[in-house]
């Protein structure tokens, strides 16, 4: 498994992920970990949204502010992507025996449940669940000492000519601290759109804040192997 970060901007960093999950589906590779940094900044939110009223003017107003939008497959909100972001991607093929109840719940717990381990390793207190103010809040956040440090979400398709799902599940961690002007990139956004929510940036927290030299992908990359393992013993 990989331990390297591959550093592109947003937009190919998106499309690698892509292409990692095309491969798996097409059978090419039996799995994929990538991990990728942007090297440029995006808000980057769900297709959908591009409907909403107001898009097209907060588009050119972040532009200006030196957060263009992107659009993405994957569900969710408005979440930013800067240098201040380590990207975890998680590409497989559903095992045989989950069946189609709970492999949803799986996928997240794959991802999620190596990041606490880790975390708790170096001391800090790790949880999955809701952080009130986050944005792209959901029950999938892992969250470092009581606030949000990864972002989760998942995108399945059918793969192997259609006989197996396979799913991308997807984690931005916030490695440096950037809240301020990221919590104030979405909170412009949603109030361009007439959208109610409001993040707050005390509700993050990234890890270099908590654990300076931590020694984060080399750690990943072996957690995620033995998770691989287990999808294949499966």
């Amino acid at each position: 498994m990989t331990d390297q970060v591959l550093d592109v901007t947003v937009e190919a960093g998106l499309h690698a992920e892509q292409e990692l999950l095309a491969a798996v589906c097409k059978g090419e590779k039996d799995h994929g970990l990538l991990f990728w940094r942007p090297t440029d900044r995006a808000l980057v939110m769900p297709r959908r949204m591009s409907r909403l009223d107001g898009f097209e003017a907060a588009c050119a107003e972040l532009a200006i502010a030196g957060w263009p939008v992107l659009l993405r497959e994957t569900g969710g909100e408005p979440v930013p992507q800067s240098p201040a972001v380590i990207n975890i991607a998680l590409v497989y093929v559903a095992p045989k025996s989950e069946g189609d109840h709970g492999r949803i719940e799986s996928a997240y717990e794959r991802l999620c449940l190596p990041l606490c381990d880790v975390l708790r390793e170096w001391g800090g207190l790790a949880s999955v669940g809701e952080i009130e103010g986050a944005f792209c809040d959901g029950r999938y956040n892992v969250n470092l000492n009581g606030r949000k440090l990864v972002g989760t979400a998942q995108r399945w398709r059918q793969g192997l000519g259609g006989k197996r799902p396979v799913v991308l599940v997807h984690g931005a961690l916030l490695l440096d601290n950037e809240r301020e002007s990221m919590v104030a990139a979405v909170n412009r956004f949603n109030e361009c759109c007439e959208l109610e929510q409001h993040c707050l940036a005390d509700s993050h927290i990234a890890l270099h804040e908590v654990v300076p030299q931590a020694p984060l992908l080399e750690r990943l990359g072996q957690a995620y192997a033995e998770v691989i393992k287990g999808i294949a013993r499966d």
